[in-house]
């Protein structure tokens, strides 16, 4: 099939039109989702520490292979890395981007140099990494990489999101994703909007649909091709310090702010868990594909701590935990690659396969210990 596009690649491109919209739509395959496994060095060392392991390489490298090699192929299409994972490699000395392609998994890199502050503003903020992406982007593209995620943040309060804030973060996600694709990667364009607050379901919505408004604008401005791109937005929800509301409710808002703002020619959502837990992230998504109402595009995950969380601490740093580890890590991603069809029936059917699972690998008082916890 063929695209007519505004996009000009320049001669020396690593990728091409056919490439991004080839890739962007893998990645967007109903069934399957993105693992986000890009955090900082930084921030795995807390997640490493609330299991009392050290932050080093080594121990971040054992994590990262535990997760890679987990045999959930059929559930995940892509994987964001952080850069030191990229170039990583197993015990065995098979490299990370290896694993993933042999599994048919597209790898990724987070590109961003995170958020600074934005003059003028209470608070808010804006992304750095632009001056040197396009030469990152070619290392990138030639260790394996396919794909590129940037991350903006905005805040709710009574005067946030400022127009400022909002406009400076589209036009930055906006020249983030014309530099990937003229150097081959597909960019996950992501605006998120943080949780934190006591504003309603309504409130979230507004804003994000202001935000996706402009980051769409921003994204034809710099006549980026949407087809080779992807969304990871938030979903629209309360603030955390408001009441909950149904994940039907939070279904209809969030399937009507995309409907408001995202054209049909970007091939899928996948988004971002911003602080759900695990269970609520795969029964949100699974609302939303149970829902009747046009939806252009795949709803789908791109999930760290959400898909990672209960994996880390049946692991706790022990080799000799791997294997109980890698069966609660295949039940998280079981269970959200239903939810991108709709067909995720809850924890009870989770609990089910996790036992069944369970029964391969481990001895009968620990499967019973193990359930007790879960």
């Amino acid at each position: 099939m063929m695209f007519c596009t505004s996009i000009h690649f320049s001669s020396d491109c690593f990728g091409c039109a056919d490439e991004l919209i080839a890739n962007a739509t893998y990645i967007g395959t109903p069934g399957k989702g993105i693992l986000a496994a890009d955090e900082s060095t930084g921030t795995i060392g807390k997640r490493l520490s609330s299991i009392n392991v050290e932050n080093v390489e080594s121990n971040r490298r054992a994590l990262r292979e535990l997760l890679f090699t987990t045999l959930v192929l059929q559930y995940l299409s892509g994987v964001i890395l952080y850069e030191e994972t990229l170039y990583q490699k197993t015990a065995a000395g098979k490299p990370f981007v290896d694993v993933m392609k042999e599994g048919g998994v597209l790898p990724g890199i987070k590109v961003d140099k995170g958020t600074v502050e934005l003059a003028g503003t209470n608070g808010e903020t804006t992304t750095q990494g632009l001056d040197d992406l396009a030469q990152r982007c070619q290392k990138y593209y030639s260790a394996g990489a396919r794909f590129a995620k940037w991350r903006a943040v905005l805040k709710i309060g009574p005067n946030e999101p400022s127009q400022l804030a909002i406009n400076e973060n589209a036009n930055g996600l906006a020249r983030y994703a014309i530099i990937c694709q003229e150097n081959g990667l597909v960019p996950i364009v992501e605006p998120e909007i943080l949780v934190d607050g006591p504003h309603d379901i309504k409130k979230c919505a507004d804003v994000t649909e202001r935000v996706l408004a402009a980051c769409y604008k921003a994204l034809n401005d710099h006549h980026v091709l949407l087809e080779g791109t992807l969304l990871k937005p938030n979903m629209v929800t309360p603030g955390s310090d408001a009441a909950r509301v149904a994940p039907e409710v939070i279904a209809e808002h969030t399937v009507r702010a995309l409907q408001r703002t995202m054209p049909a020619a970007v091939p899928a959502v996948v988004f971002l868990s911003g602080g759900q837990s695990e269970e609520e992230a795969t029964v949100n998504l699974n609302a939303m594909n149970k829902l009747k109402t046009k939806k252009p595009w795949s709803l789908s995950f791109s999930y760290g701590r959400a898909l990672q969380q209960s994996t880390l601490k049946a692991w706790s740093g022990k080799a000799e935990n791997i294997p109980k580890a890698q069966t609660v890590f295949h039940a998280r991603c079981k269970a959200n690659s239903e939810a991108t069809l709709g067909t995720y029936q809850g924890v009870r059917n989770a609990r089910a396969h996790l036992r069944a699972s369970m029964l391969k690998t481990t001895s009968t008082k620990s499967i019973f210990c193990w359930i007790q916890m879960v």
